[in-house]
Formats: C-alpha cells, sequence, structure tokens
C-alpha cells in the first residue's frame, strides 16, 4: 500500500475495490479503508508424509490522503500490525 503514496486514492480503488471505510479526519484529509485478506496452505511434513493446513490472514490497511482539485493524492499509510504487509 505504500507504493501509492503520492499518487491519486483511484490507483488503489482500481487495484482492491472500493474500501470498506472513508474517515473525515479533522485536518481536512480522508482516511480510507481496505480490508484485505490471504489466504493459502501450509505445508507441515510429519516424517514420510506431507499435510496441507489451511491458513486465513485478515489486515485492514488504511490510507491517508489530501484533497487536490476533485481527487485525493495518498499522502500516508499505516498497517494494522507488524504481519500485515
Amino acid at each position: 500500500m505504500a507504493s501509492y503514496i503520492g499518487k491519486s486514492i483511484k490507483e488503489p480503488m482500481l487495484d482492491y475495490g472500493p474500501p470498506i471505510n472513508i474517515i473525515e479526519l479533522d485536518d481536512g484529509r480522508r482516511a480510507y479503508q481496505w480490508r484485505v485478506t490471504d489466504s493459502g496452505y501450509v505445508p507441515i511434513s510429519g516424517g514420510a508424509t506431507t499435510t496441507y493446513v489451511p491458513y486465513s490472514d485478515s489486515c485492514v490497511h488504511t490510507l491517508t490522503a489530501t484533497k487536490s482539485g476533485d481527487d485525493y493524492i495518498v499522502d500516508g499509510h499505516r498497517k494494522t500490525s507488524f504481519f500485515c504487509e
């Protein structure tokens, strides 16, 4: 998400869809939030066999943006935890 800094807020919307929240901040900026879920399977070796265990992680990512004309330009990024990329 940090790669969107300096770009229109429309860029992450095109990649991730509409945000789950839009928050008006006291300083005139906006905060846009997306829930991003990563899922798959983790191999667990048990001697001669390998078992695949499903996992699912969900993170909320926040981009802040400043109004520029009719658009908002991303000026910052926050992640919910250390494990959320």
